[in-house]
């Protein structure tokens, strides 16, 4: 059973800041493309951005710049850098886990965390 557990989330000024990381278990780390999410107070969750299994990554266009997504395979663990945070970034931040890249970049994978929850103020 796939486990995703985020951490990393706070409080942050505008223009600083943060990053999120997630633990993964349960299958074969490297074998899969994994992905970040958000979801703002009111609003559907949203894609963020995707490492493939192979490093290539993707961006929603309203993060591309600011935030960086990365892996590390000896750890099982994919990160979220988040620089120049803007107010409109506060949100809960999902890591999800699929073998499919589509399936993130697409949302409509199943394997989600519990997510971590970023404010930014101004």
């Amino acid at each position: 059973q796939v486990q995703l557990v985020e951490s990393g989330g706070g409080l942050v000024q505008a223009g600083g800041s943060l990053r999120l990381s997630c633990a993964a278990s349960g299958g074969t780390f490297r074998s899969y493309a994994m992905g970040w999410f958000r979801q703002a107070p009111g609003k559907e969750r949203e894609f963020v951005a995707v490492i493939s299994c192979t490093g290539s990554t993707y961006y929603t266009d309203s993060v591309r710049g600011r935030f960086t997504i990365s892996r590390d395979n000896a750890k099982n663990t994919v990160y979220l850098q988040m620089n120049s945070l803007k107010t409109e970034d506060t949100a809960v931040y999902y890591c999800a886990k699929d073998i499919s890249l589509s399936n993130i970049r697409s949302g409509v994978t199943t394997n989600w965390g519990q997510g971590t929850q970023v404010t930014v103020s101004s």
